[in-house]
């Protein structure tokens, strides 16, 4: 809505290409070493996505770097695959003879990089940045030349070294934000001051060091940007690149543009770099973050049911996401219902109210319901027994290095209350042997199988206990029971097993 006024003030482009900088800059995330076999597996998906070029290495900075840089050129990519590359002729060099397509060439120019760094006057700088451009052009291979550090560099010069080697043929002039320090009305401002006097498509490489990497590098495609580099979730040197996904989305569906960039495979690459980088994603990690498209929030829920654009922008469909209704202390009854019709689980409205109670419960204790939580529970609260002859009114355990397990069990048995406590080799053989020696006096049920399972992974996981219990008349009753605590839900599925077996002996016997 709003941003369609705006844009008319703009200076967008015809077309933006999307230059990928994941197997170099992100790369240099530290702690990430990818091996030539993972470049050259991430590289195919890259291209399968429909980067315009993908820029795989610094081939000067060793053997593997060049290997990896002829490999995936013989792969025969859509993408045009560059190479990173000083102003240095060894390094240009090194470039050229991987047979690059492309090559990214650099030199610093601000006062800091000039003076501490390449220790170099702005007339040697400018000079060894042209004839990098010429060199590369001489062996007909597309050149990118980037001034380090432009944003840091006085304008008068940053001006003149672009024009220098805009006229020495350089196919895009490219504005590094190095260490992030633009904001958008700036780096909108020097890429149209800029713009004014070149010939070459400008290019821009943002940085992340305050968080406007995606921000910065759009404001420049809104003063006439044609490339923007970009890397999969955003990795590289310190905090890190222009994230890959949400550049693409932005510029798809705020500023309408049309990109060759195959939507749909943005979660799958995103969770692919993340498994052979070793870095993972926060969950809130715009596009293609695990909550992304997720909910929980009972009025976002209802929203989201009715018309799903109430609270999302985008379908998660179009980015290769699923949408996630998550279940905790904020949900509300109709993203309960929602749950339990996505997986055909039918209840009346107590049996509904009881699984209700339970996950706010469990919300209210900080835990995160999942799927596997509610289904089991679901289960337990449509299995539990009709009527309730044997009622926990109460449970004490006790247990420690060097003390006997002991539990304290008092129930409500034909609303009779009783109470014993019992020992065990742990507490629940404790309780359970308690709840045996009350319930003996009405009938004689024993405990025949007991099995426990963690649904979830964690120390939070609630705890799935199946029980298989007999009388003396060989009568046999299941009980389950799905809870956050071990104890309880084991004396909660001995109850339920009870209680069938007594509602059984009182049908035969026409109580």
């Amino acid at each position: 809505m709003y941003i369609e006024k705006v844009k008319k003030t703009m200076n967008l482009p015809e077309k933006v290409v999307i230059f990928d900088t994941t197997l170099r800059d992100g790369e240099q995330t530290p702690g990430v070493a990818l091996t030539v076999d993972e470049k050259i597996r991430i590289a195919k998906k890259l291209d399968q996505l429909g980067v315009e070029t993908i820029e795989v290495g610094f081939p000067a900075a060793s053997d593997g770097e060049k290997e990896a840089a002829r490999e995936i050129l013989s792969l025969g990519l859509n993408a045009q695959v560059c190479g990173l590359a000083r102003t240095l002729k060894g390094d240009l060099d090194a470039a050229i003879d991987c047979d690059v397509d492309y090559i990214h060439t650099f030199i610093g120019t601000s006062p800091l990089h000039r003076e501490f760094k390449l220790k170099m006057s702005k007339e040697d700088i400018l000079s060894k940045a042209v004839d990098a451009v010429e060199y590369i052009k001489d062996h007909g291979i597309v050149a990118e030349f980037s001034a380090e550090d432009a944003t840091r560099t006085e304008f008068d010069y940053l001006s003149e070294i672009y024009q220098a080697v805009d006229e020495a043929g350089a196919d895009f002039l490219n504005v590094p934000d190095t260490v992030g320090v633009m904001v958008p009305s700036s780096m909108n401002w020097l890429v149209s001051e800029l713009k004014k006097n070149l010939k070459s498509r400008i290019s821009v490489h943002c940085h992340d060091d305050f968080g406007l990497a995606v921000a910065n590098s759009l404001a420049a495609v809104e003063a006439g940007a044609e490339q923007v580099h970009a890397t999969v979730n955003g990795l590289g040197e310190r905090a890190g690149n222009a994230s890959l996904e949400e550049v693409v989305m932005a510029l798809i569906t705020r500023y309408d543009m049309v990109l060759d960039i195959k939507t749909e495979q943005l979660v799958n690459l995103s969770e692919f770099v993340s498994r052979i980088t070793g870095i993972k994603m926060p969950p809130n990690k715009a596009i293609v973050g695990e909550n992304a498209f997720a909910h929980e929030s009972g009025i976002h829920v209802h929203g989201i049911l009715e018309h799903a654009e109430t609270y999302e922008p985008i379908t998660p469909e179009m980015v290769g996401h699923t949408r996630k209704i998550v279940l905790g202390k904020h949900t509300g009854a109709n993203a309960l219902r929602s749950k339990l019709d996505e997986y055909g689980i039918e209840m009346n409205e107590d049996q509904f109210c009881t699984v209700y109670d339970q996950i706010k419960t469990l919300g209210d204790k900080g835990k995160k319901v999942t799927d596997a939580d509610l289904k089991a529970i679901a289960v337990t609260i449509l299995g539990k027994a009709k009527e309730e002859i044997v009622k926990l009114e109460g449970i004490a355990v006790m247990t420690g290095e060097n003390v006997m397990p002991t539990a304290t069990v008092k129930l409500s048995i034909h609303d009779e209350i009783k109470s014993a406590s019992k020992t065990g080799v742990g507490p629940v053989d404790a309780a359970i042997n308690a709840i045996q020696s009350l319930v003996s006096e009405t009938a004689d049920i024993e405990l025949k199988e007991y099995h426990i399972e963690a649904i979830t992974g964690g120390t939070n996981a609630l705890a799935e206990v199946f029980v298989i219990m007999s009388d003396a008349d060989g009568n046999n009753a299941t009980g389950r029971s799905t809870r956050d605590d071990v104890v309880m839900a084991s004396v909660e599925a001995v109850l339920d097993s009870i209680n069938k077996i007594l509602m059984v002996r009182h049908s035969l016997n026409g109580v």
